[in-house]
């Protein structure tokens, strides 16, 4: 049956898409290395817009407790500073020159508790917007339910369907929180 494929095949592009939100989101967390995605994201006020820090510099992480920003343009080196100042990763760089010099600070073992939570509440928000794709698909399945062509054995095989490849999903989100809860705990 080809609304079949074509419901289950949506589902996995939106569950594709959540996957790819929650790695980012994850990339955000602190591991206590220098990372340049921690600060790739950042909102940087340019040319009368906001963009992600990675779009209007280079980032590099020399060692491990080094990050240095250097914008491509040097007119943005103050908004660049004040935007990563500013953000919730709580980190202050140094302009030296046409540069920004980023030190990433140990993480006490507090600190690594605390992003340990924060890592619980990005995981739980990553399967929230699963049960919603898979909402959304499940009132697509209900609503053939009124269609005379479609069996009553198709509708099952879907829901079945449905529900396993959202246990799947739902699994692989847990296994990336376990993987990252690890790289957070390692000293």
């Amino acid at each position: 049956m080809v609304l079949e494929h074509e419901l289950i095949q949506l589902l996995r592009q939106k569950f594709a898409k959540v996957i790819e939100v929650v790695e980012e989101d994850f990339a955000t967390v602190r591991v206590g290395r220098a990372k340049p995605e921690l600060v790739s994201g950042i909102s940087v006020p340019a040319y009368g817009t906001w963009m992600k820090l990675v779009e209007v510099a280079t980032i590099t992480a020399p060692d491990t407790n080094m990050l240095i920003v250097t914008p491509f343009d040097r007119s943005l080196l103050g908004a660049v500073e004040k935007a990563i100042s500013d953000s919730e990763m709580q980190l202050s760089g140094v302009v030296n020159g046409d540069l920004i010099r980023i030190v990433i600070p140990s993480l006490t073992q507090e600190r690594r508790l605390d992003f340990v939570k924060l890592l619980k509440q990005k995981t739980e928000s990553g399967k929230i917007m699963l049960r919603q794709a898979r909402q959304d698909i499940k009132e697509k399945i209900d609503a053939l339910k009124e269609m005379k062509e479609v069996s009553e054995d198709d509708i099952y095989m879907l829901l079945a369907d449905l529900d396993k490849i959202t246990g799947e999903f739902n699994e692989k989100i847990e296994e990336m929180s376990r993987k990252k809860e690890d790289e957070v705990m390692a000293v």
